[in-house]
């Protein structure tokens, strides 16, 4: 099988728990580093699927690497070639399909509860999973683009991860993280947590998403697994 390209925005925001699936299940993964000036392949022909992870800049900035990223998105949506996005990726995603990214009211910070939608395409993608809490780290929402099918809500973004073409998933939320990005995003980012504390209700302090780590953060895992087995099932031979 030809290899699922991976794409880092950001040095903190890597494949973590999606790259364990991958090794997992046998299923070979190169990773093109953004963040170090790498270039984004003109085809997505030399790849079996696309993954796109998160980082700290807005969908709309225009960065060296946004329109190629985007170029390659349409492209691969032209070939059959699936992608998933996690946060950022997933706003990417739903730009390149022709969906606006905007600043939300409300910024999500910590362990957030999640419900599965209630329609053939979530019961396909989630299985007997209803609900879950999930990570996320987030300022800006996606609409859900057109032709595609909203999977997954929740109570302050409504827009937390859709399905399109049978093929794509792109994400608000953060199902790939793992105990060590956590850590360091709390690190790095105390100062965002702190000023945004008490502003909204989805904004956690760093003990508390710590301390939610130690329930939250294996389910979770899981849930990205069963997500990213049904994502794996579309990748080209």
């Amino acid at each position: 099988m030809k290899p699922v390209l991976v794409f880092r925005y950001a040095r903190s925001e890597g494949p973590g728990h999606f790259a364990t699936f991958l090794a997992e299940h046998g299923i070979a993964w190169k990773l093109v580093a953004l963040d170090e000036g790498e270039p984004v392949p003109e085809s997505s022909g030399y790849f079996s699927g696309l993954g796109f992870m998160g980082g700290p800049m807005s969908a709309n900035d225009e960065l060296p690497w946004t329109q190629p990223v985007l170029a390659l998105m349409r492209d691969a949506a032209s070939r059959g070639v699936p992608m998933i996005g996690h946060c950022l990726g997933g706003q990417m995603l739903a730009r390149a399909l022709g969906a606006r990214v905007t600043r939300h009211d409300r910024r999500e910070i910590g362990w957030v509860p999640l419900a599965v939608e209630r329609n053939a395409t979530a019961l396909d993608w989630f299985g007997d999973i209803r609900a879950f809490d999930a990570f996320e780290w987030h300022e800006d929402t996606f609409a859900v683009p057109a032709g595609a099918e909203r999977i997954l809500t929740g109570e302050y973004c409504p827009n937390q991860a859709y399905v399109a073409a049978g093929l794509h998933l792109g994400m608000q939320c953060h199902v790939e993280v793992t105990a060590e990005m956590i850590e360091t995003w709390c690190r790095i980012g105390i100062e965002e947590i702190d000023e945004n504390i008490g502003k909204s209700p989805a904004v956690q302090d760093a003990l508390t998403i710590r301390t939610g780590m130690l329930q939250k953060l294996q389910p979770l895992s899981a849930t990205a697994s069963r997500l990213y087995e049904r994502w794996s099932q579309g990748l080209k031979r």
